[in-house]
């Protein structure tokens, strides 16, 4: 079974997009679409800004939807999904493409979630550190023995889990699982404490947003973040997006369970092979490839 994954904040790149805006006059046509809802040309940013400008929260997470579902849209038929799963801010471009979310509703919930989101990182500085090589139960051990907001955000890989918090808890955190036995505690250059209940604030306007916008079945199961399990009823798919701001990123058993149900292929559409990498942790007898014009 062929499974689509969709990648999130981190895998800009300046000049992504432009390959397939100058391949296709329906991708230019969305492109065209999304800078009008948007009330800027993010395609001006996306092929010709600088690395700092895409690193602005409101221009990353649309960037790498708008990269994501057009080239996924512009596949044609040989995009034949029979499950589909996104990382975080990718959870949107499947449900798009899997037919769940307009192209003009999605771009429009990206928008509301990168400006929410950073208005809540304004309001608490926070921050977010990758942890190497211990298992998932120490970390969160862990986590629960800070006095600081500290939690596990995303379930990368086996080995591989990124915490979210305040600055002091983070700090703090890092220092206990270095001395754990952590190979590494990596500071992420992020805004904020995603996935966390720092990012509460934000998710009461994106409850909003959400709550408002027309969710449909979509053609295959989305296994969504929250609890790794596949969806297709409109109401369950809406509290889970909302559900997604501050819990943790599901993606090691996301990965394991879309194995568990029947897939073979995993095929990133998006920016970068970030995601290729990560399941190939999880399963490295799985085929995987990028989705490409």
């Amino acid at each position: 079974m062929k499974a689509y994954i969709f990648p999130g904040q981190g895998a800009q790149f300046v000049g992504m997009g432009k390959d397939i805006y100058e391949a296709s006059a329906y991708a230019r046509e969305l492109f065209e679409q999304a800078n009008q809802i948007l009330g800027f040309r993010i395609t001006d940013v996306m092929f010709n800004g600088t690395d700092e400008d895409l690193k602005q929260t409101n221009v990353t997470q649309p960037a790498i939807f708008l990269h994501s579902v057009i080239l996924a849209k512009t596949l044609g038929d040989r995009f034949q999904p029979e499950m589909v799963a996104g990382h975080s801010l990718g959870e949107f471009s499947a449900l798009v493409s899997a037919g769940a979310l307009s192209f003009g509703d999605g771009v429009r919930l990206v928008a509301a979630r990168a400006n929410a989101m950073q208005k809540a990182c304004e309001v608490q500085p926070s921050t977010m550190a990758a942890i190497l090589g211990l298992d998932d139960f120490t970390v969160e051990d862990i986590c629960e023995r800070v006095s600081d907001v500290v939690v596990p955000a995303n379930y990368n890989c086996p080995g591989q889990l990124v915490i979210s918090g305040t600055i002091a808890g983070v700090d703090h955190a890092c220092e206990l699982l270095l001395a754990a036995g952590a190979k590494r505690a990596l500071k992420l250059n992020v805004g904020g404490a995603f996935h966390s209940p720092l990012m509460e604030l934000a998710k009461k306007e994106l409850e909003t947003a959400i709550l408002a916008t027309e969710i449909k079945s979509p053609v295959c199961p989305v296994y969504q973040n929250v609890d790794a399990k596949p969806y297709t009823d409109a109401d369950s798919i809406k509290a889970n997006l909302i559900a997604q701001l501050t819990g943790p990123v599901k993606w090691t058993q996301t990965m394991q369970r879309m194995r568990q149900d029947g897939a073979t292929q995993f095929i990133e559409v998006g920016p970068g092979n970030v995601l290729q990498g990560l399941v190939k942790k999880v399963d490295r007898a799985v085929q995987t490839e990028s989705a490409s014009l």
